[in-house]
């Protein structure tokens, strides 16, 4: 007997989660939280160190770093030296990191097509979504 894959789609990472930025100096510090918990184990396989350090390769990170939050359904990643000095030392205008959460939720995942219903963005009423109403 022949075994069966689920199904899977890939959609952007905001989709699945949302994000929360802060910076320190030369360093930011990105917060990912799950919209549902069903999404977390994906997150925690498809987001590593290794995608974020990728995806913010044109910053030049000299290290990225992840945490853990599994009761929250969260993780949390502090990139080094990715704000062009920080803030009072940068010459572009906007060396804060707090619009860096946008870079990371564009990424794409792959979600089990049988978690399609809680993604949010799939219905015009469903975004933010309401975390009461997720069974």
């Amino acid at each position: 007997m022949a075994t069966t894959t689920p199904t899977t789609i890939a959609v952007p990472l905001w989709r699945a989660a949302h994000g929360r930025t802060g910076d320190k100096g030369n360093r930011s510090n990105i917060s990912l939280i799950a919209w549902a918990p069903e999404f977390y184990p994906l997150l925690i396989t498809q987001i590593t160190e290794a995608v974020v350090a990728r995806a913010f390769a044109h910053r030049r990170p000299s290290r990225v770093q992840r945490f853990e939050l599994p009761q929250l359904h969260a993780m949390n990643f502090v990139l080094d030296d990715v704000l062009d000095g920080g803030v009072n030392d940068a010459l572009n205008l906007d060396s804060h990191g707090k619009a860096l959460a946008f870079l990371l939720l564009d990424l794409d995942i792959t979600v089990p097509e049988a978690l399609a219903g809680h993604l949010v963005g799939a219905e015009p009423d469903s975004f933010p979504p309401e975390p009461w109403r997720h069974a």
